[in-house]
């Protein structure tokens, strides 16, 4: 096994803080591809797509649950699978309490093209809560690009899709795939993915702290049993 070399406390330091340097770029740069993300021009969805979970069949509005805006995870799960990707279930298993994101008026969500009868047991036998939606018949993973063919044969990838909501129209903002979605997990990388970013007055372009009505983004921040529904 290679291992880092070994220095002295003062030597550690100096390295550590040469580093920082680039660190520091490294976050400066990040905020300002998000602040280019979120100048990106959003197209409105005019085709109807019809879901299935947990209440029942759903539109893509729906799948708001009545906030601002929504993240879809595209989850690989092809209909004639018994399991979920293991890829997917494990990107499932490091997402954090969902009551962080829904203050700050974005629903987070999966959708998979297997029926939900075969996603029910699957999510149960995982111990997951969040919202999870069939699309099996319809084409929302075809047109999103996460299924498509190849070698004569539909074929998955996973993706992230970030849709904004104005009253009863919607608007699709974000998508990304596969190496796309590395470092995402948390409720800030999620909302850097976003129109609105994590609302916060600081953040480019401006005016959009408020956009949904509340408090700018840090002010809100609670215990998750704090929230108000």
């Amino acid at each position: 096994m290679s291992l880092p070399e070994i220095v002295s406390r003062e030597q550690w330091r100096a390295a550590r803080e040469e580093l920082l340097v680039k660190e520091k770029a490294a976050t400066r740069a990040r905020d300002a591809l998000n602040a280019e993300r979120r100048g990106l021009p959003m197209v409105e969805i005019d085709k109807e797509y019809f879901f299935e979970g947990g209440d029942g069949k759903a539109t893509l509005l729906d799948l708001f649950d009545g906030r601002g805006q929504l993240v879809v995870y595209h989850f690989m799960f092809a209909p004639e699978w018994d399991a979920g990707c293991r890829s997917c279930s494990a990107f499932l298993d490091q997402i954090g309490h969902l009551a962080h994101l829904e203050a700050r008026g974005t629903t987070f969500a999966a959708v998979s093209r297997a029926p939900y009868t075969r996603i029910l047991p699957f999510k149960a036998r995982m111990g997951w809560t969040l919202p999870w939606y069939s699309s099996f018949g319809g084409d929302f993973n075809w047109d999103f690009d996460v299924t498509f063919v190849g070698d004569g044969e539909p074929v998955e990838r996973p993706g992230v899709s970030c849709f904004l909501r104005d009253r009863d129209r919607v608007f699709h903002t974000y998508s990304t795939y596969e190496r796309g979605l590395d470092g995402l997990g948390s409720t800030t990388t999620f909302l850097d993915l976003t129109a609105l970013g994590r609302q916060e007055e600081w953040e480019e372009p401006k005016g959009r702290a408020s956009a949904l009505g509340a408090p700018a983004g840090s002010e809100r921040i609670r215990y998750h049993d704090e929230y108000e529904d």
